[in-house]
């Protein structure tokens, strides 16, 4: 069986053009891609920033309403300790024979303990 070949002289020039984009647009698109995500991304972490001062801020300007309020709860919770002490002794007393304040140490235990 004869094998096909090429034409007397070969076949006449064909001028096909290359398949999508010249590597160039790609490169171009590719770095206005990237180009546009730093910008969301640097944007964002200046955002980040932001909110971080915020909350830092807001926290420095609550400090010393929390700080009253936990003085106001220490004082009440002072006074109930005096009364209770004065309904059960008869008298009021000092624990550490002065008129100094002392801030006092409460321990918080279970009320319901189970073995």
């Amino acid at each position: 069986m004869a094998q096909d070949l090429p034409p007397q002289g070969g076949y006449e020039p064909r001028n096909l053009p290359a398949r999508g984009f010249r590597p160039g647009y790609y490169l171009l698109g590719m770095f206005a891609i990237m180009g546009w995500g730093w910008y969301k991304y640097i944007k964002g972490v200046r955002e980040l920033n932001e909110l971080g001062r915020e909350k830092m801020w807001s926290r420095i300007y609550l400090t010393p309403l929390l700080q009253a309020e936990t003085d106001r709860d220490q004082v009440r919770r002072y006074w109930a300790d005096q009364d209770r002490e004065q309904e059960l002794l008869g008298k009021k007393t000092k624990v550490y024979h002065s008129d100094r304040f002392v801030r006092p140490t409460y321990s918080i235990t279970p009320t319901n303990v189970s073995k």
